[in-house]
């Protein structure tokens, strides 16, 4: 049962670093333990354990997007990205969806398809047989992972297709919470020497797919018109058709929907490339690259939606960091499918504040205000002294790291 969390922080840009860290542990009710990876990252013995010929660490930075609101339960949502504004971007974005009672979500079961290839003299002949033993694949499948089966998950059906000279099996796996890669491939590779068997054919790969189809997070939203003004709603539903016409425009639509997903997942330990293909893909399921969201008036409200196949985990891979063990705290998810909901509101947040910044002040404002701040700390101003020399910074047009410290040197505070 979730307890009742309020993730509305006023001021929290404001917050020191240490006052920040105190807001997190209050509100996910975490200990020292739970926190000190912040600080200390992960060891160099860590890294190389998990990858090849490690000779270091790049870190990046982590922080928290507030107000969120999902399913009429609050969320701190960690994400990790060099980006500026982003953060600052999906947590106004989820303020202001609090006025229309924040985002609704949903999801489907985590099915993740395994595709095993064939190659056969008679592909039809190859197709039918395969199909007779369905049940034996399956339970070749099955056998692979007693403790899936246990949870409820497993291997669950299977399907054909046959694509110019090649056979392609199917298997659809029911993953629980995890990715599910290593599950799936693991019966991909057991059912290939039965189906060479039974067919007489030549099995070649055998692997995930990445185009989750079967496992699709949905959220909406309701923006308040009296909120942000019917000039803007209009001006952001031109902006979405300019998207929905227009493939260079689409592209970068879905990359900024992209930049708060993808800095959840890596939050989170999970496979950011994986999830980008799958979404990119998706976007142009009918042939023509189109954008994954879709904003439209409904009466009072500026409503927009998002669709988006997103297979990721809170077991296993990744989530082994712990980093991202406390990103997963922090959000207190209890499944893969409400992690997945979490960054479908993300995304939707993050593409409203960029069609909103985009269609009033441009995008460039926002970006090379947190862009002088970034200049100012450089050249080591703290506190109030970087507000200060920021506004400058931008009130001269000269956002340099010589002239922030030559303002540093004439500041009285």
């Amino acid at each position: 049962m979730h307890t009742k969390r309020d993730s509305r922080i006023s001021g929290f840009y404001k917050l020191s670093i240490e006052e920040r860290i105190q807001k997190v542990k209050e509100f996910a009710s975490l200990d020292d333990k739970d926190i000190a990876p912040l600080r200390r990252g992960i060891s160099i013995e860590d890294a190389d354990r998990m990858v090849e010929n490690v000779i270091g660490k790049f870190e990046m930075p982590f922080g928290i997007a507030v107000n969120f609101r999902i399913n009429d339960r609050d969320y701190l949502v960690p994400m990790v990205t060099e980006e500026s504004s982003v953060i600052a971007a999906a947590s106004n974005a989820a303020k202001i969806a609090r006025e229309g009672n924040g985002f609704r979500t949903s999801s489907t079961e985590p099915i993740m398809i395994g595709q095993v290839q064939i190659i056969a003299k008679d592909l039809r002949e190859a197709e039918e047989i395969i199909l007779k033993n369905k049940g034996r694949i399956l339970d070749i499948a099955n056998k692979q992972d007693p403790i899936l089966i246990k949870l409820g998950g497993g291997a669950k059906r299977i399907e054909t297709r046959i694509i110019k000279d090649m056979l392609i099996l199917h298997i659809f796996v029911d993953v629980r919470d995890a990715m599910g890669a290593n599950a799936v491939n693991t019966m991909c590779e057991a059912v290939g020497e039965y189906i060479e068997k039974i067919t007489n054919g030549d099995v070649n790969l055998r692997i995930i797919s990445n185009f989750a189809t079967e496992r699709i997070a949905k959220a909406e939203v309701k923006i308040p018109l009296n909120i942000i003004g019917k000039k803007t709603a209009d001006r952001i539903i031109l902006a979405y058709k300019f998207a929905n016409n227009d493939i260079y425009r689409a592209v970068t639509h879905n990359k900024g929907i992209m930049n708060g997903i993808t800095a959840v997942a890596i939050a989170t330990g999970n496979d950011t490339r994986a999830i980008e293909a799958g979404a990119h893909a998706y976007a142009a399921r009918n042939g023509v690259y189109k954008p994954l969201t879709e904003w439209k008036k409904n009466g009072k409200y500026l409503t927009g939606r998002i669709e988006i196949p997103l297979a990721v985990g809170i077991v296993g891979g990744g989530t082994i960091h712990p980093l991202a063990k406390l990103s997963l705290k922090i959000l207190d998810v209890k499944t893969a499918g409400e992690l997945s909901e979490v960054m479908a509101a993300v995304g939707l947040a993050q593409n409203f504040a960029a069609l909103r910044a985009l269609v009033s002040e441009g995008i460039q404002r926002g970006h090379m205000k947190l862009h002088a701040k970034n200049i100012a700390m450089i050249a080591g101003a703290k506190g109030k002294q970087i507000d200060i020399i920021a506004e400058q910074l931008i009130k001269e047009n000269n956002i340099n790291v010589n002239r922030a410290r030559e303002l540093l040197v004439n500041l009285k505070i």
